[in-house]
């Protein structure tokens, strides 16, 4: 895949692209946080696990706070007991 670094670069790009000459196979899902966060949860972790969940995050690039609401939602949409989709 080009690297691009404009939506304008894109866009152009794939006017005339045949994305079946490409391997997708390693793509994963993004989730782009559209919806505002309107609702505030607190929660109390042990030092640790808070601790353990800062360093992930910081290795990720992302806010602690971010990194828990994705955890959360691929555990949502993951397959298992009483599992739904929101």
């Amino acid at each position: 895949m080009p690297h691009l670094t404009t939506d304008e670069a894109a866009e152009a790009f794939l006017e005339d692209a045949d994305l079946s000459t490409y391997d997708l196979s390693g793509m994963t899902l993004h989730s782009f946080e559209f919806a505002p966060k309107s609702r505030q949860v607190n929660l109390r972790f042990p030092e640790p696990l808070l601790a353990a969940v800062k360093a992930r995050a910081a290795a990720a690039g992302m806010s602690y706070q971010k990194f828990i609401r994705l955890t959360l939602e691929a555990a949502l949409r993951a397959p298992g007991p009483g599992a739904s989709r929101p």
